[in-house]
């Protein structure tokens, strides 16, 4: 509500008017914040933007107000202008004093140290009065580092008082919590602020230096002067270039003695010999690598050196006066390493090249060694074939331990695959009854197997079927060691073939056999390709082209291709 006073009544009840067509009744906030903290402020203007009655008072009103009127007897008076007041958080916002210290700790249980020192860092802030304690953080020092006494007023003594910037200086003890710093400087904005505040800071001393730190710090290295040597030079030209020779590691003056072959290896690059032994097949020893591993060999060392056990303590740059160099190894001569003797016999091309370009002086005498014989040259005795099995799975037991199956021809097989060729025969034996019997002998061209079907015979008393499996026949008269198989060569029509002392007469064949025997005519005696096309004329001129096909048991298809026949 909005009272309007202009008219100069009294404000009294019946003389005040309100303005009804004011909407605006909000207030002006009094309240400001700055830096965090909260501010009186002096509203301007009244509720809804109206003016303030202290605007509208004259003067003589305000005069009437004051409750001293000066009484001056000449001139006018004279106001002194009011400072205005500035609190310490907006005077000392974001100043802070800065103070190095540090603090001993002891410690307990360690033969190296008795106490550590500790440096940290004291921050006063000005605008509060508080202090905060901050160490420095040490990578892998395994102590808990970091802010160790929060920001915050620190008590100074047990009546309550707390420490204030007049109670600081350089160097003087701090005791907070019952530990004990020792305040050795602080920084430039610190002192120049004591100093403008009257205060006289002493002279600053140093922080102490840690003891078990001083132990820890490495020596000097002393610099051996280089030699003339250009090992980069070296590296460059001469890496991976490696001089090998053959020798004989020559130890039969000890017991169970014998001359074993080793490679000795020299790396140009960095004068570094290594020895490999040369292991034999079925010689009892395990197969190790290396007999010495890369590494310099000392050739001469220093007189005051040599009564100690160079098997036990290891031999430094500095005790050796020369090593071995690539002079050093000539072929045809024993050269001694490590205490070992091994006769350099021979070596390999580019070690001949190196020597003949570096060392022409050197003459190279290559020498023939007498050496174990190769077991894999040696010729084995093959046991005769004892009929147990086929004569290919026999001779893998002979080849190795743990046999393998033996190589099939997989180009063979897969070309005539699934090809057959069937032939007509009849028993030749001088038993009667054996006189009607009929067969059908079938010849695998993938794996040159043949396998015999009997036709059954009615009223014949005997039962047909299979006759024999699928096996390789060999021809009589041929050894048991050297067996010479059965080919469609000499399979021609009227041929007797024998089978596990069995006679079979060819009578007939289809007519794919002639197809396949036409198409490898060169392979095929004039004779067996004569028989089948004598015979297969006649049937072909004579109009009956299926009868054989038919005696057969079927017709094959144009690719040879057949079936097994019925039984």
């Amino acid at each position: 509500m909005s009272v309007n006073r202009e008219h100069g009544l009294p404000f009294l009840p019946g003389n005040t008017f309100v303005d009804t067509t004011k909407s605006a009744f909000h207030r002006s906030h009094t309240l400001d914040f700055k830096n965090g903290y909260a501010l009186p402020r002096r509203p301007r203007v009244g509720i809804g933007q109206s003016s303030l009655l202290s605007d509208q008072l004259t003067q003589n009103e305000i005069n009437e107000l004051s409750p001293e009127t000066p009484a001056l007897t000449y001139g006018t008076p004279h106001h002194n202008a009011l400072l205005n007041f500035v609190p310490a958080h907006v005077a000392y916002n974001k100043k802070v004093l800065r103070f190095y210290a540090y603090f001993q700790q002891e410690v307990q249980h360690s033969p190296d140290e008795e106490y550590r020192v500790r440096p940290v860092v004291i921050y006063y802030y000005l605008e509060d009065d508080s202090m905060c304690i901050i160490e420095p953080v040490v990578e892998n020092s395994g102590i808990p580092q970091g802010k160790l006494i929060k920001r915050q007023r620190l008590p100074k003594n047990d009546r309550g008082d707390h420490y204030h910037w007049k109670d600081l200086n350089v160097p003087m003890d701090l005791t907070v919590y019952g530990t004990y710093y020792r305040i050795t400087h602080c920084d430039a904005f610190t002192q120049e602020f004591m100093e403008s505040e009257g205060l006289i800071l002493n002279e600053p001393e140093t922080t102490p230096v840690d003891p078990y730190l001083t132990h820890r710090v490495q020596p000097e290295r002393s610099y051996i002067t280089p030699s003339d040597s250009d090992r980069l030079q070296q590296f460059l030209t001469l890496d991976r270039k490696v001089l090998r020779f053959f020798a004989l590691w020559d130890h039969t003056d000890s017991l169970y003695g014998e001359a074993r072959p080793v490679t000795i290896q020299y790396y140009l690059v960095d004068d570094s010999v290594e020895i490999r032994e040369v292991h034999e097949p079925n010689s009892g020893r395990d197969p190790f690598p290396l007999l010495l591993r890369r590494q310099k060999i000392p050739k001469l060392i220093k007189a005051p050196c040599e009564p100690f056990p160079t098997c036990v303590m290891e031999v430094s740059q500095q005790e050796v006066h020369e090593y071995y160099s690539p002079k050093d190894f000539q072929v045809g001569e024993t050269l001694r390493l490590m205490g070992r003797r091994f006769l350099l016999y021979d070596c390999d091309a580019f070690t001949k090249a190196y020597f003949q370009k570096n060392f022409p002086h050197m003459q190279l005498k290559p020498t023939k060694v007498p050496t174990r014989m190769d077991m894999s040259q040696k010729k084995r005795d093959i046991p005769p074939y004892n009929g147990f099995g086929s004569l290919e799975d026999s001779f893998q037991n002979c080849l190795s331990l743990v046999p393998e199956p033996p190589k099939k021809d997989l180009i063979k097989m897969l070309e005539n695959d699934n090809k057959v060729l069937r032939y007509a025969a009849t028993m030749d034996s001088q038993n009667p009854q054996n006189a009607g019997r009929h067969f059908i002998l079938c010849y695998y061209l993938s794996n040159d197997m043949i396998s015999i079907f009997e036709r059954s015979t009615r009223n014949s008393g005997i039962i047909g079927g299979k006759f024999l499996e699928k096996t390789r026949i060999p021809k009589p008269g041929c050894s048991v060691d050297n067996p010479v198989f059965y080919t469609p060569a000499d399979f021609a029509i009227g041929a007797t073939v024998e089978v596990l002392r069995h006679r079979f007469v060819l009578t007939d064949a289809d007519h794919y056999v002639l197809k396949y025997l036409e198409s490898i005519s060169d392979q095929i005696p004039s004779e067996t390709l004569a028989s089948h096309r004598r015979r297969h004329g006649v049937l072909l001129g004579s109009g009956d082209e299926t009868r054989v096909d038919n005696q057969l048991g079927m017709v094959p298809n144009d690719g040879g291709v057949v079936a097994e026949p019925s039984l």
